[in-house]
């Protein structure tokens, strides 16, 4: 019985150890998600804006397109809107938003402040749409392609770098 109680606590941090070890050299900024190569959600959201319509799923087929969920009290969303503004101006791709539990007045007032890159914007105020395309947080964007299915997913802000890299290269790829 003795000999247990010294060999437990070795056996445990060994554990930890290969456990540790195991997860050494992975991104832990990538979140897998089940909806790569599948169709995305069905949903209906309202507009953000006076004038301009609403999103529903309907409108993500037949195009290649971005889907950006944001919201006016998010820090990041500030950081990698410039991005977009830039990817708009250049007319390389349709970018629609989410707006994700936001005050329409509030989020209204951020767009007309820097801009606004979005062809359409639904107002997500529960929150049930991103809950559906599996958004763990803003920002998040999701790459659609022809078909309406979710080809990318991307967690955090969009950076020159990662639009460059990784995001870019697969609207050229998509729209061939």
């Amino acid at each position: 019985m003795r000999r247990l109680l010294y060999i437990l606590p070795v056996v445990l941090l060994g554990l930890v150890a290969v456990l540790a070890y195991l997860r050494l050299g992975k991104d832990p900024s990538i979140l897998p998600s089940a909806l790569i190569d599948r169709p995305a959600p069905e949903f209906a959201l309202p507009p953000l804006l006076d004038g301009v319509p609403g999103l529903a799923t309907a409108d993500l087929k037949g195009q290649v397109a971005l889907v950006n969920v944001f919201a006016s009290w998010c820090a990041p969303c500030r950081v990698e809107h410039p991005v977009f503004l830039r990817l708009k101006e250049e007319g390389r791709v349709a970018i629609y938003g989410i707006n994700y539990k936001d005050k329409p007045e509030d989020a209204t007032a951020w767009l007309q402040r820097l801009g606004n890159p979005y062809t359409r914007i639904g107002a997500d105020r529960e929150g049930r749409a991103a809950i559906e395309w599996g958004v763990y947080g803003v920002p998040e964007t999701f790459v659609i392609d022809r078909e309406g299915r979710i080809r990318y997913r991307h967690v955090g802000p969009v950076q020159p770098r990662d639009l460059d890299e990784k995001i870019l290269p697969l609207l050229r790829e998509l729209q061939k």
